[in-house]
């Protein structure tokens, strides 16, 4: 990645565990619009960054879910046989 996907990914990153901690849902959005004010290509990257991490924590919490639940199916058929 370049210094601007690098730098937004980094705060992203920092952004979503303060968000995590504190419950404040607002971070991002006070970031994003500080950094439109300076900088749309800023902005942009990290809007990015978040949104792929989100999607990503999302994606992730899924295929476990999917995997708990076959595991669980497997142990209840085992458990029956």
């Amino acid at each position: 990645m370049g210094v601007t996907e690098d730098l937004a990914d980094q705060l992203a990153q920092d952004a979503l565990k303060a968000e995590e901690i504190t419950g404040d849902e607002r971070i991002v959005d006070d970031l994003a619009n500080m950094m439109g004010a300076t900088s749309q290509t800023a902005e942009e990257a990290f809007l990015t960054a978040v949104r792929v991490r989100r999607a990503n924590a999302k994606a992730r919490k899924m295929l476990a879910d999917r995997v708990k639940a076959f595991k669980s199916a497997q142990g209840q058929q085992t458990r029956s046989e």
